[in-house]
Formats: structure tokens, C-alpha cells, sequence
């Protein structure tokens, strides 16, 4: 399997964490010989030696020459978004877009890469702290506030911090399939997929009470029974709850619709299916909850763009089969 070329975007004052959030995600894994490599650069915008926002040095053996043949380019974050961005990084990102590589920006990345001109015309998001900040200051884009990440194809931005980490995870779904990402996210202890519409953010208290132990179990039941159908009644009375409060409760929990999380989950566990199993397609969208593989097909085709069929043989590869 050939390596691919990840190149991230380090310079001075960054964050050492968001530094190292690509990093973890898409680093080899040792325990598996057979999963995907990568060759990751940690490449420099400015000098080699830098001055981390936690007041240690981090030192580069790459600069942006290199970044400018990598196949991915992903700029973790950006150091102040009143300050323009080095043109030589400028110039970098928009050769590296030009002749075909991947432009991630992460949280205030998106800032450079709205700098670089990129974004113009475009869906992206940023940390929700930003939004407005940005929306003024690049009024061309088109600005989705309230999502953890945007997959515009090849440019993909994310909100602040822990969206960053969904993010990349969700690069490496892409690149690699739903098993990958999960063997990743469990090494990381962080949940293994989480769909680009959700919110940024939920406020919820720091202590749970029985009732919120109940419902995170029927939510567990919830998830093992997406073959079944569901109606917003159905589900209240399940939850043992009115059907005004079910709603608010679970927008609260799950920081998304009824209806957008129940398709966020049967998506995942189709594309789970296509990729680990050689049942057929109709048999999967029954599993799944789509009901028939015409359903199937048009929310793949909707939601992923793409087919069912075409994901089987783009993810599947040699996997073992059963």
C-alpha cells in the first residue's frame, strides 16, 4: 500500500495540541502492519525552530517546499486571526490546491485558508467563537456556523478543538473506511464517528442524574435497533416522555434532530456493513433501517455522494469477508 504524504502546517505560537491532533490520527500504527501508512511532515511556516503557545520549542526537519508535494495539506490551526498569514504560506496552499492535493484548515485554519483565497464561494466553518469575525472579514464564503466540520471535497475545514480531531477522523473514514477510523478513535478514546452536521457545542450539567442514565441507556437501545421503524411517538413512549420534551431532550443530548440522528446512524452502519460483510446491498438497507436499497441509494447518493456499490468496492478492498 503505497504511503500517503501528510503534510501539517506548524509555526510560531501554536498550540501544541492542535499540533499534534493531525499527528495522532494519521500516524502509522504499529499494531496493525497490515493498515494504511503515511509519511506525515511536520513542516514549518516560518523558521525551524519555533516557540510553542506553552512556552517549549518545537523544532521541524521540513519546510513548505516539502508541504508543496504533499498529497494532503492540513493547517492545524493559526496564531491570531487579526494577523495576515506569510504569503510564502499563502502561495504554498494555493499550489498545493492547484495541482490536486487535499486543504484541510482546523479550527482558526480556516482563517489561512480564507486568506489564501480559497474559500471563495465555498462552504466552511470555523470555531463558533470566530463565525461572525470571519463572515465580516470574508464575506465571500459561505459560512456554516453551527457544524463540526465541512467536506467540500478537496478543501475541508472544521470548528475549534475537539471538532478538529472529528474531523481528521472523518479524513481518515474517507481515505481508508469506517474500520480504520474506529480502530483509530478507540485508540484515541474518542467516539468513532461523528457526522459533520452536528453542533459545535452542548451545554450539559457536569453531573448525571438517573433519569440522564436512562435515557443514554435507551439511546444504546436505540442504536442497536435501527432495523426497526421509529416514530417521534413511539420513541417518546419508549423514553417515557412527552413528545415536546423527548424532542428538546434528545436536540439537547445529541445536538441534532431525531430524524438527523437516526440517519446519521444508519448511514454509518451501512457503510460498516458494505465495508466488513459481503451481504448483499438490499439485505444491508433492511439492517440498516433504509427499508429497501432504493432508500439506500438515494441517501448515499445524497448524503456521501456516492453509491452503495461503488462504496463496497472503493472501501472494501481485501478485507475479510463473512
Amino acid at each position: 500500500m503505497q504511503a500517503e504524504t501528510i503534510a501539517v502546517i506548524a509555526f510560531d505560537q501554536i498550540s501544541p495540541f492542535l499540533l499534534a491532533m493531525p499527528c495522532t490520527v494519521f500516524r502509522d500504527d504499529p499494531t496493525r502492519p497490515d493498515g494504511p501508512r503515511f509519511k506525515l511532515l511536520v513542516c514549518s511556516a516560518e523558521k525551524r525552530t519555533m516557540q510553542s503557545s506553552a512556552g517549549f520549542a518545537i523544532q521541524t526537519r521540513h519546510t513548505l517546499k516539502d508541504a508543496e508535494q504533499a498529497d494532503i495539506v492540513i493547517v492545524p490551526s493559526w496564531r491570531d486571526p487579526q494577523e495576515l498569514p506569510p504569503q510564502r504560506l499563502l502561495d504554498c496552499l494555493q499550489a498545493a490546491h492547484k495541482r490536486g492535493a487535499l486543504v484541510v484548515g482546523l479550527c482558526l485554519g480556516t482563517y489561512v485558508l480564507a486568506a489564501a483565497g480559497l474559500l471563495n464561494g465555498r462552504p466552511a466553518t470555523t470555531h463558533w467563537g470566530w463565525t461572525e469575525d470571519l463572515r465580516q472579514r470574508y464575506p465571500q464564503i459561505t459560512l456554516k456556523p453551527d457544524v463540526l466540520y465541512v467536506d467540500d471535497g478537496d478543501i475541508v475545514t472544521s470548528a475549534g478543538v475537539a471538532a478538529g480531531i472529528d474531523c481528521c477522523l472523518h479524513l481518515l473514514r474517507r481515505l481508508h473506511g469506517a474500520e480504520t477510523a474506529a480502530h483509530v478513535a478507540r485508540r484515541m478514546v474518542v467516539p468513532p464517528h461523528r457526522q459533520g452536521g452536528q453542533a459545535q457545542f452542548i451545554e450539559l450539567p457536569v453531573t448525571r442524574s438517573a433519569a440522564e442514565d436512562r435515557f443514554g441507556q435507551n439511546l444504546e437501545w436505540l442504536q442497536l435497533n435501527l432495523d426497526q421503524s421509529h416514530s417521534l411517538d413511539s420513541l417518546a413512549e419508549r423514553f417515557m416522555m412527552s413528545r415536546r420534551t423527548f424532542t428538546r431532550r434528545f436536540r439537547q443530548v445529541a445536538s441534532c434532530t431525531v430524524g438527523a440522528w437516526l440517519l446519521n446512524q444508519r448511514l454509518a452502519l451501512a457503510q460498516r456493513l458494505l465495508e466488513t460483510t459481503a451481504k448483499p446491498i438490499d439485505l444491508i438497507a433492511q439492517e440498516a433501517g433504509f427499508g429497501s436499497e432504493a432508500a439506500l441509494r438515494q441517501q448515499f447518493s445524497k448524503v456521501l455522494k456516492t453509491s452503495p456499490a461503488r462504496y463496497r468496492r472503493e472501501f472494501r478492498g481485501s478485507r475479510t469477508t463473512q
